[in-house]
C-alpha cells in the first residue's frame, strides 16, 4: 500500500512539476515538443506493453480478456471525449465564457488523466511490484511534458498564473485517484485482475495513438517524433530489463 500510494503521488506531482517548468519555458518550440512527445509516447508503450499487457498471459484465457479488455478501455475513453464534446456543443448561450473554457478544460485533462492513474495503480496490486514501478514511471514521464505543453496556451487565452497552477493541481489530483482506485479494485478481487491490466493497457494505448502522436507529429515533425519515439521506446525496455 505504501508502494502504491507514493507511486500515486509522483505519477500526480509529475504533471505539477511539468506544469512548474512550463511557468520557467513558456515558449515551447514544435520541435522540443515532437522530440518530448514522441519520446515519452515510446516510454509509455514499453511500460504498458511489458508491466500491462504481457501479464495477461500468465493468466487463464488470456486470449479473452486481452482483446476485450484493451478494447473496452479505449471505448471508455472515446465514450468519455465524445461525452465531453456533446456537453461543450450542448451550452452555447454560456454567459461567462472564461469559466465555461476552465470547467471544459479540467474535465478534458481529468479525463485524460484518470485512466493513467488507474494503469499505474492496478499493477501494484499485483505481485510484480517491479513491472508496476516501470508502468508508473512510463506515466510520470509522460505527465512531465504534458504539463509543460499546456501552461502557455492557458495563459495565451487569459487566465492568470495562480489559475493555471491550480487547473495543473487538479489534473494531477485526478490522477492520484485514479492511482488508488485501481489499486484497491485489483486487491479487492484478484478475479478481475486480467480484464484490468487489458484495460489500463488499452487506455494507455488509445491515448498514445490518439492523443500524443498526433500531437508530436504537428507541423510535419514526424520523423523526429519518430527517432524519438523508438529511443523512449528502448530506453524503457532497458528500465523495464534491469528492473525485473
Amino acid at each position: 500500500m505504501r508502494l502504491a500510494l507514493c507511486a500515486a503521488l509522483g505519477v500526480g506531482g509529475a504533471t505539477i512539476a511539468g506544469a512548474l517548468l512550463g511557468f520557467a519555458f513558456r515558449r515551447v518550440s514544435l520541435s522540443l515538443r515532437a522530440v518530448t512527445m514522441g519520446a515519452a509516447a515510446g516510454v509509455m508503450f514499453a511500460a504498458a506493453a511489458v508491466g500491462l499487457l504481457l501479464p495477461v498471459f500468465e493468466c487463464r484465457l488470456a486470449y479473452l480478456w486481452l482483446p476485450c479488455g484493451a478494447v473496452c478501455g479505449g471505448l471508455c475513453l472515446c465514450g468519455c471525449e465524445r461525452l465531453l464534446r456533446r456537453w461543450e456543443c450542448g451550452r452555447p448561450g454560456e454567459t461567462d465564457e472564461a469559466r465555461r473554457r476552465l470547467l471544459l478544460f479540467v474535465l478534458a485533462i481529468a479525463l485524460h488523466n484518470l485512466p493513467e492513474g488507474l494503469a499505474a495503480g492496478v499493477g501494484f496490486g499485483t505481485d510484480r511490484q517491479a513491472l508496476a514501478l516501470s508502468v508508473a514511471l512510463g506515466i510520470a514521464l509522460q505527465n512531465l511534458p504534458e504539463g509543460m505543453v499546456v501552461v502557455a496556451p492557458l495563459l495565451a487565452a487569459g487566465f492568470s498564473p495562480a489559475k493555471t497552477l491550480l487547473i495543473a493541481c487538479g489534473t494531477g489530483v485526478s490522477e492520484i485517484v485514479g492511482t488508488l482506485l485501481g489499486y484497491w479494485t485489483v486487491s479487492l478481487s484478484g478475479a478481475i485482475l486480467p480484464f484490468a491490466l487489458s484495460f489500463a493497457g488499452g487506455c494507455m494505448l488509445f491515448v498514445i495513438v490518439d492523443d500524443m502522436l498526433p500531437m508530436a507529429r504537428e507541423d510535419g515533425r514526424g520523423r523526429r517524433a519518430g527517432f524519438a519515439f523508438l529511443g523512449g521506446f528502448c530506453g524503457m525496455l532497458i528500465v523495464c530489463d534491469l528492473l525485473s
